[in-house]
């Protein structure tokens, strides 16, 4: 049916979307789309003034480089790639987990337990600790968001040492506060040295053990001597992704249970080979607890990764073979570079860092043998990068590819 009053020509309804013919000046339309335009723009370029100041500064934390964007940049199959950047369990998830995820599938139209109840239950037994002193995250990373949340107003300071998980600054510059980066002579955080940068505005204090890129620990010793001499209205958060690759790790759930303002951090993407559902918890306290929970979205971890976590947190069989592998992948990669006379900082984890003299340039030269680590210029260390323990055969690729990329330069 035609339109009684069809569309004339340069209305707002013309299906033509060409531009109007100029007049006068090239290139010049009708001044009240020249208004609308000048406006939308100032209103693009404004948002940064509606925005949280403290965010113009912030920098987007960059993950490892993914596979399948690699393969497809070199012209390869996937298969071709490996990928040591992301300090991923080499062996992928339990055959137990994989079956579980799989069964809860069959109920994914139904929200999760919003409390994770059994999943609480099984992390409390393993550790001797109560279900209410934990709490889940999508990722332990998010836990670190609720301590954000509860304890940090803008200007507020929050300490951490140099070279230590990036996320801690990147949390405290996004709530406004200070991060307060303690020196860390050869590598080796400063434990006295962050009680000495304590100010009446510290509100948390982070200590990764061990810690990620370097990959060195903390004794229990200096451990003890610490927690004994912190103010105790300051929260202190141990983050221990990489606890279950130490042969005699420190006991920091000792201060959780002796209600210490005491925060200690796990994971489930490490060592239970689960980093794609994101998936970690939080041990402190019950009314600490009570506190990060007034911070948390409902429903924040998925059913799937319930049912995966809590089949790999009962398979120690896969845990303890991961373990062996990463033992051996990590003497093995610190023995050819020691044979190779490349400096390394001796690992405790599931990862070495190494000394390349141009991180970036010898990311690149492994990049185009289709070998993925990471480079480490962001933390402050250029001429560093971060290995990965993989497979034997992942590992064999990698030192073959560092020799060839040595022995060209």
């Amino acid at each position: 049916m035609t339109s009684p009053n069809p569309p004339k020509v340069g209305s707002p309804f013309k299906r033509d979307h060409s531009p109007p013919a100029a007049k006068g000046n090239e290139g010049v339309g009708r001044p009240s789309q020249l208004k609308q335009s000048v406006a939308l723009r100032t209103r693009r370029e404004s948002i940064w003034e509606l925005a949280n100041p403290q965010l113009r500064e912030l920098t987007v934390y960059e993950p490892g480089k993914p596979i399948e964007e690699t393969a497809r940049e070199l012209g390869v199959e996937p298969g071709a790639i490996v990928k040591l950047a992301s300090n991923e369990n080499p062996l992928g998830p339990s055959p137990k987990a994989i079956q579980a995820m799989h069964d809860a599938l069959e109920n994914a139209h139904l929200y999760p337990d919003g409390s994770g109840l059994y999943l609480r239950k099984a992390i409390a037994t393993k550790l001797g600790v109560a279900p209410d002193n934990i709490i889940l995250g999508n990722g332990s990373n998010e836990v670190i968001e609720f301590l954000g949340h509860a304890f940090l107003n803008p200007g507020d300071d929050v300490i951490t040492s140099q070279h230590a998980f990036i996320v801690y600054k990147l949390l405290a510059t996004s709530f406004g506060a200070r991060a307060i980066e303690v020196p860390a002579p050869d590598f080796q955080q400063d434990l006295d040295r962050m009680l000495d940068a304590i100010t009446p505005k510290t509100r948390l204090i982070f200590v990764p053990n061990p810690n990620n890129p370097t990959g060195t620990l903390i004794s229990q010793r200096k451990i003890d001597s610490f927690m004994s001499r912190v103010p105790g209205n300051i929260i202190v958060v141990f983050d221990e992704a990489y606890f279950e690759f130490l042969n005699d790790p420190p006991d920091t759930l000792r201060y959780v249970r002796a209600g210490q303002n005491v925060a200690v951090l796990r994971t489930f993407s490490k060592i239970h080979g689960l980093a794609g559902l994101r998936i970690g918890y939080g041990v402190a306290p019950v009314d600490l607890i009570e506190v990060l929970h007034k911070t948390r979205q409902p429903f924040n971890v998925n059913s799937i990764a319930h049912a995966g976590a809590l089949a790999a947190l009962n398979d120690a069989a896969h845990q303890h073979e991961t373990k062996r592998v990463v033992d051996e992948g990590r003497a093995y990669l610190q023995d050819k570079l020691t044979e190779m006379k490349i400096q390394f900082v001796p690992g405790v984890a599931n990862f070495v860092m190494v000394n390349v003299g141009d991180g970036l340039a010898i990311f690149d030269q492994l990049l185009r043998r289709n070998i993925i680590v990471r480079p480490l210029k962001g933390y402050g260390l250029p001429e560093w990068v971060r290995i990965s323990v993989g497979t034997i055969e992942e590992n064999e690729k990698c030192v073959s590819a560092l020799r060839d990329v040595i022995r060209t330069q």
